[in-house]
């Protein structure tokens, strides 16, 4: 194992991002590779990966890029046993994939709510019963495994239109909560994060018309969060002692009020 440093205090880990390609998940991949992680990189769109790669290659880093689909669990199981095989096994899993579709519930706009729940819920289950197994065994090896699930200020906080999304936040925040119980006994952190709004790609999936008016307004008025104000708050639950396990970070832009 490569010891670690002051600047590189993830040296000798091995990190799973799945929704790698864009945004918070592209931000945190680069970011713990800078912190010494070895990185695997997970989303669907293979060419992006390859560019992110070889950012961090170039920047010294080690990554992998695999192209998967979270919500295809065969994919998901095919792609922890390539991180077992390549990388030794994970200790650090950021389960950040989502999508957020904010309509009126009375649209009833059903494909919406499936894709939502497909991506938000289902595909965290199957990241989670995929690589679970190896933030185990590493946590008895050395000591220490991370699981920290990407969820959101709408967990917490009511936003007209936003239900279903907010729903699936909920589900999110509860279940980490609920994972820390099980998982902390054996030396496996679970952490759920909690930003308000954060400029991503995220924006640009919406369709509603009066969400965008929304967040258009919002940008005019509100500094919102980079996607690396979180891979840095990532990457500082991760360095933390063994001991320390920050279970639930609300991370608001200064000027955003809920």
């Amino acid at each position: 194992m490569t010891s670690q440093t002051s600047s590189t205090p993830l040296a000798g880990r091995v990190a799973v991002v799945t929704g790698a390609s864009s945004g918070i998940g592209e931000a945190t991949a680069e970011h713990l590779a800078s912190l010494g992680a070895k990185v695997a990189v997970l989303a669907r769109r293979e060419d992006r990966l390859a560019e992110l790669v070889s950012r961090i290659e170039k920047n010294g880093g080690t990554a992998l890029a695999i192209a998967a689909d979270v919500t295809d669990v065969q994919a998901v199981r095919a792609a922890a046993d390539r991180v077992k095989n390549d990388l030794g096994g994970a200790d650090l899993l950021f389960n950040n994939a989502g999508v957020m579709l904010p309509a009126p519930i009375e649209e009833l706009a059903a494909d919406q709510w499936q894709r939502q729940i497909d991506l938000n819920v289902t595909g965290l289950m199957n990241v989670i019963g995929a690589f679970v197994p190896q933030l185990v065994q590493a946590a008895a090896e050395r000591g220490v495994g991370d699981l920290i699930n990407t969820s959101s200020i709408a967990a917490q906080n009511i936003f007209p239109n936003f239900a279903v999304y907010s729903a699936t936040k909920a589900y999110v925040t509860h279940l980490s909560r609920h994972l820390r119980t099980e998982l902390g006994p054996k030396k496996v952190r679970v952490s759920a994060i909690e930003p308000g709004i954060v400029g991503t790609e995220l924006q640009s999936h919406v369709t509603d018309t009066g969400a965008l008016e929304w967040l258009a307004g919002s940008k005019e008025t509100i500094e919102w969060l980079t996607p690396e104000d979180i891979a840095h708050t990532v990457g500082f639950l991760a360095s933390q002692p063994a001991r320390v396990n920050l279970q639930q970070v609300t991370i608001m832009p200064t000027g955003e009020a809920t």
